[in-house]
């Protein structure tokens, strides 16, 4: 959640101006004018005895004003009491009594007039009176004892003081007492108990009463309360009765509500206008009554109704005559209900309409006091002069009173004076002084000149131009130095001189220039205003989720006018952050460290500028695991199930998703917990099923999404009684470790699943079909039994039931087993092998009998090995292949053999004991395949014209040489390729002499052999003819001349439009040109299958990686000369799972039969002859 609030200073600005607006017009004290009362004490003014009584009388005047005092109607000497004096420069009476006086002696009625030559004003009626707090009466106070349910006042009856005291009820302890629905206290300070309790007993119900101006607290004798339960006033009677008198107290009977306050059922109310209106009823009754308030023929005032003391009291505040009505209280409860009505009147004392102000006239100007008040009754207006009712002051031509107006005409410097409006009724009085002040005056600008004002943008501009004058002037804008008046809705012009701009925008600033002008005269003065960029928040702090112990960040990023130093603050809850080193500020950000519970609240980012402030606010959420459950209770125990209840911990603000219980077993595993069972977050009880023979603990853990708590406090432990097991032990299984063995296993019972003591285990097994009797032994404290002296490899059936001393477990299901295995007896025969090409063959075996197996048949494994090479007619070292076929198979797949080579293998069977005897050994060859590339190409003894070629055999003939094949081609000076030409060579040559080639050229070769089935894969290289001699010294001619000053200037001027055609070329080419990667790729993949240029014949582009480097070896063979796999009918479940070869899951073959990688011709050369120099030297042709 995240809030933005925006304030502005020019808002604070228009509140200013518009109370200036409407005071009266201020005179300059440099100005003769009658006294202003400017302070004064409160009408009613309650003093402390303890200190001085100061009673405030300020004025104001021209010239300065002086003071006398009014004691009770008459003239009050200061000077004749040594105890009063008078502040200087002021009319404030300061009376000591800290030296032995008595506030006492001076209450009474105070009045001060201010007077000057102008006039006379005069304050209120200043009622002065002493804070009293008497002690309480002494008095007996009476123990109550009351029956159970039955109603209680306890009264307070505090001493009367002035002002009133507060009332509350406390203990000996200074605790406050409890209170509620049912026991509560009264306006009047008393504690009313709807009905008791034995619980209320107590001899300590004190009424304190608090005088807040003397500060001090008075206490009653505390009273003692002792309430009967029927239980105990039974007991009572009984002992003190005889056997055959009849006796007992009458059970607690509930009854209708009936109210302790206020008696009867209406009752009256008189309250002021403007207080607060306060009604009460307190009912008794059992059950305890509620109390509902409605107003007969209207509704409660929204927004000014607050109900308090449990509803009990109904409070209106600010009430108006509106408010006048009847209201009713209606106290309920299911055995009935009661109610009251009170009828309210609303009175009002005085109250302004209209005050009069202070009126400034020029000489024979006219002018009006207005005095306009209102009040329930209405209030009677009178006027003063001077302080003497006016009917008896002196006459003046100028002036005529008309009810609550005074008129004046054609006024004269004499008619100068003040004048007092007194409105009264009988709840009170208001006085008002207004001056008449006659003067002529020229105008005059009070506001400072060039005043700057600074506003922001799309707010109000208030430009101030405070003036006096008599006559009162006229005031005129204009802005700019030449500018023309100001008028229209663009801006508005106060009485008070104000010109405001409703929406100032940048355009805005500038000089205006404020003129007034009377008939006496004319002034003028210039104001600045300056229109400023609001300040904005754009990057806000946003809401936050974050784990006890993390770390928190909030970003405020602003952005401000230039002008203004912005100043950012963070609040926490609109109060400041806490003083903690972990909460670090930065310049755009809050950050929090290790976040506590404490940190959860409200972050609040305060932009603050002279003119602006923008804030934004951000809620952070303290998350973390719950606090563990607490309060676990067993209940509903019964032999299998019990019925757990706990309580939940605080969730840290992360909802409990769920429980998990989990459960110890004392007596088997001790300190060990096991998951029981898991319910949802909303539940706090669960029935769980339980074990025999068990002592059970439960805890409880709470899981929320934040995580697990920490385990609650174990349960109470709840022993179940011991039974039969309830289930068998499982993983039976029966296998033989020896050919005359079985071994019967199984998992044996956890403790709390023998549901008794005395575990143990009857094994029991016969031989399957043959229709044995069973045969069972008893076994403790084991998991397995050896059956000796079995067949081999005969079935079983095996059954292990568990038993206890309380009985067996039900009957288990029986399971078959095995003897143990043997070695096979019997190899596989009629071994045939079919060739399905070069590399792979086929072989077929008939399966040997079943019971010859002697086991579980876990396939057939084949042994093959290499014998010799049909090409090179040597034998070799034997490493012998296995790969093995799962299952029945009759038939396997022999990949990756060698081509033209001799072969033996044979087959055995195997179980789970081992291999049996092999079949007789079978002989098969391999025909020929493709060879592998020459095992070297060497290019030695360049001339111009001719290169000569070594090479060696390949590697691998994989069959009968019959013929080398040798292709090249020229490679021009931009790396295209040249014609190809083929050689075709006798397969028993190992080098070659090439003649009739061209001097100073780099070739290309591809070199490869074939046999009968077809060619194999080439080598590649390159080699450069010698350069001519007569060409070698038209070079060195050429650099001779090269050093002359005029070839070096052309040959840079050549050089500077090679490089501009590159930058076009480039450019053409960026934007789409033809890029031929394609071309060289295909160049240097196969010589035969390169594509012709169509307008010249010559082959594509050729282009080395750098310079010219040898290319790499490994091209792509020729389409016509790839060694194709003969297709075959075999799946791939064929292909056996090899010792030293195996297959992987996609069938792909993993052995020793990977020979080396076949070049292609795109690879690079790897020859390990030197280039010569001249090869050097050629290789920057």
């Amino acid at each position: 959640m995240m809030t933005k609030k925006t304030t502005s200073a020019s808002s604070a600005f228009l509140i200013l101006f518009l109370c200036q607006m409407i005071t009266a017009l201020e005179v300059p004290l440099d100005l003769s004018q009658p006294p202003t009362i400017t302070q004064q004490s409160p009408k009613d003014y309650i003093v402390d005895p303890r200190e001085n009584i100061v009673i405030q009388c300020e004025a104001k005047g021209k010239p300065p004003p002086s003071f006398s005092w009014t004691r009770n109607g008459t003239h009050f000497d200061i000077d004749k009491d040594a105890r009063v004096t008078v502040k200087p420069n002021s009319g404030t009476l300061v009376i000591n009594i800290m030296n032995g006086g008595k506030a006492e002696a001076y209450e009474g009625v105070y009045q001060c007039t201010a007077r000057n030559e102008r006039g006379a004003a005069i304050s209120n009626n200043i009622v002065i009176r002493s804070s009293r707090s008497p002690l309480w009466t002494k008095e007996k106070v009476e123990p109550k004892h009351v029956r159970e349910g039955d109603p209680l006042v306890l009264h307070c009856s505090p001493p009367v003081g002035l002002p009133p005291p507060i009332i509350f009820w406390m203990d000996n302890s200074f605790q406050r007492l409890p209170q509620n629905e049912r026991v509560s206290q009264g306006l009047n300070g008393d504690l009313y108990f709807s009905n008791v309790k034995p619980e209320d007993t107590r001899e300590d119900y004190i009424c304190y009463a608090r005088f807040n101006h003397t500060q001090t607290i008075q206490q009653k004798q505390p009273i003692s309360v002792k309430v009967f339960s029927m239980d105990s006033l039974n007991e009572t009677i009984s002992a003190n009765l005889s056997d055959t008198d009849f006796y007992g107290a009458k059970p607690l009977t509930e009854r209708r509500p009936t109210l302790l306050t206020p008696v009867g059922s209406t009752s009256n109310k008189v309250e002021l206008r403007g207080n607060v209106l306060l009604l009460e009823c307190i009912a008794e009754g059992l059950p305890t009554p509620v109390i509902r308030w409605i107003k007969e023929g209207g509704e409660l005032p929204i927004n000014r109704t607050f109900f308090e003391n449990f509803k009990k009291t109904l409070k209106i505040i600010e009430v108006s005559e509106a408010d006048s009505g009847k209201y009713k209280c209606v106290a309920r409860n299911p055995l009935g209900s009661t109610h009251h009505t009170i009828t309210v009147t609303v009175k009002a004392a005085p109250y302004w309409i209209t005050a009069p102000r202070n009126l400034v006239l020029s000489p024979g100007e006219d002018g009006t006091l207005i005095c306009r008040a209102n009040g329930n009754p209405k209030p009677n207006i009178s006027w003063l002069t001077n302080g003497v009712p006016i009917a008896i002051a002196p006459e003046d031509p100028s002036r005529k009173v008309d009810g609550d107006t005074i008129i004046f005409s054609d006024v004269q410097e004499r008619s100068s004076a003040v004048y007092q409006c007194n409105a009264s009724n009988e709840y009170g009085y208001l006085l008002a002084n207004a001056f008449v002040n006659v003067l002529a005056e020229p105008p005059r600008i009070l506001t400072p000149a060039n005043k700057l004002y600074q506003v922001i943008a799309n707010n109000p501009a208030l430009l101030d131009c405070a003036f006096f004058g008599s006559p009162v002037p006229e005031i005129e804008w204009f802005k700019g130095v030449k500018g023309s008046i100001l008028r229209g809705d663009l801006y508005v012009f106060h009485d008070n001189g104000t010109l405001e701009i409703p929406v100032a925008q940048k355009d805005s600033t500038g000089t205006y220039t404020c003129v007034a002008r009377n008939k006496l005269g004319k002034v003028q003065n210039e104001v600045h205003l300056e229109v400023k960029d609001p300040t904005m928040i754009i990057k806000q702090p946003e809401y936050k989720i974050i784990q006890r112990g993390g770390q928190v960040s909030f970003e405020c990023t602003i952005k401000h006018d230039p002008t203004l130093i912005p100043a950012i603050t963070w609040v926490k809850d609109n109060g400041e952050l806490p003083d903690d080193e972990r909460f670090i500020i930065h310049k755009d950000s809050l950050a929090i460290m290790n976040v506590t519970d404490k940190d959860d609240g409200t972050y609040t980012c305060v932009a603050n500028t002279t003119l602006d402030s923008v804030s934004a606010s951000a809620v952070l959420t303290v998350v973390d695991r719950p606090n563990p459950p607490f309060d676990l209770e067993l209940t509903d125990q019964l032999e299998r199930s019990i019925q757990l209840s706990w309580i939940p911990g605080y969730d840290n603000k992360s909802p409990i998703t769920n429980f998990v219980i989990e459960y110890e077993d004392g007596m088997h595993e001790p300190g060990v917990w096991h998951y029981q069972t898991e319910v949802l977050g909303t539940q706090t009880t669960v029935q769980l099923k339980l074990s025999p023979y068990v002592n059970y603990s439960f805890r409880v853990i709470a899981v929320n999404e934040i995580g697990r708590s920490q385990p609650s406090e174990a349960s109470e432990q709840y022993l179940t009684k011991a039974a039969k097991p309830d289930e068998n032990p499982s993983g039976v299984q029966g296998i033989g470790s020896e050919p005359d063995n079985l071994v019967i296993i199984w998992e044996p019972l956890k403790g709390f699943q023998s549901n008794g003591p005395g575990l143990q285990y009857k094994v029991s097994w016969r031989q399957k079909d043959v229709g044995d009797e069973w045969t069972s032994v008893i076994v403790a404290n084991v998991s397995k039994y050896i059956v000796s002296g079995t067949p081999t490899f005969v079935p079983y059936e095996i059954k292990v039931q568990a038993l206890n001393d309380l009985g067996y477990a039900p009957e288990p299901a029986e399971v078959i087993g095995h003897s143990g295995e043997d070695l096979p007896m019997v190899a596989p025969g009629n071994v045939q092998v079919h060739i399905v090409n070069s590399t792979l063959a086929k072989v077929h075996w008939d399966p040997v009998p079943l019971k010859t197996v002697r086991g579980h048949l876990q396939g057939y494994r084949i042994y093959y090995w290499k014998v010799q090479s049909l090409s090179k007619r040597r034998r070799r070292h034997v490493e012998k292949k296995i790969l093995t076929f799962s299952g029945n198979k009759t038939h396997g797949m022999l990949p990756g053999l060698e081509p033209y080579s001799s072969y033996k293998l044979n087959v055995r069977v195997v179980n789970g004991k081992g291999e049996g005897p092999a079949s007789s050994d079978k002989l098969f060859k391999t025909p020929e395949g493709v060879p592998s590339s020459p095992s070297f190409l060497k290019i030695t003894n360049p001339t111009l014209d001719s290169l000569t070629l070594e090479w060696g055999l390949p590697t691998h003939p994989n069959g009968v040489l019959i013929a080398y094949t040798l292709k090249f081609q020229p490679i021009n000076s931009t790396h295209e390729l040249g014609p190809l030409v083929e050689i075709r060579i006798p397969a028993n040559e190992t080098s070659l002499i090439l003649s009739n080639l061209n001097y100073s050229t780099r070739y290309k070769f591809y070199f490869y052999a074939q046999t009968s089935v077809g060619a194999g894969s080439q080598i590649t290289e390159e080699a450069v003819t010698i350069m001519d001699e007569g060409k070698m010294a038209m070079a060195s001619r050429q650099v001779d001349i090269a050093t002359q000053g005029w070839f070096i200037g052309l040959m840079c001027a050549v050089a500077l439009l090679i490089l501009i055609l590159l930058i076009v070329c480039f450019i053409r080419r960026n934007k789409g040109g033809k890029y031929p990667v394609k071309e060289k790729e295909d160049a240097h993949a196969d010589p035969e299958i390169q594509p012709m240029k169509e307008d010249d014949g010559t082959f594509g582009e050729y282009s080395d990686a750098e310079d010219h480097k040898p290319l790499k070896k490994g091209s792509r063979t020729p389409s016509d000369r790839t060694v194709k796999k003969e297709d075959s009918d075999d799946s791939l479940v064929d292909y056996g799972e090899g010792v030293n070869g195996q297959f992987n899951e996609d069938g792909s073959f993993i052995g020793q039969y990977s020979g080396k990688k076949e070049k292609e011709p795109a690879e690079g050369n790897e020859s390990s002859e030197a280039p010569s120099p001249v090869n050097a030297m050629n290789s920057f042709v």
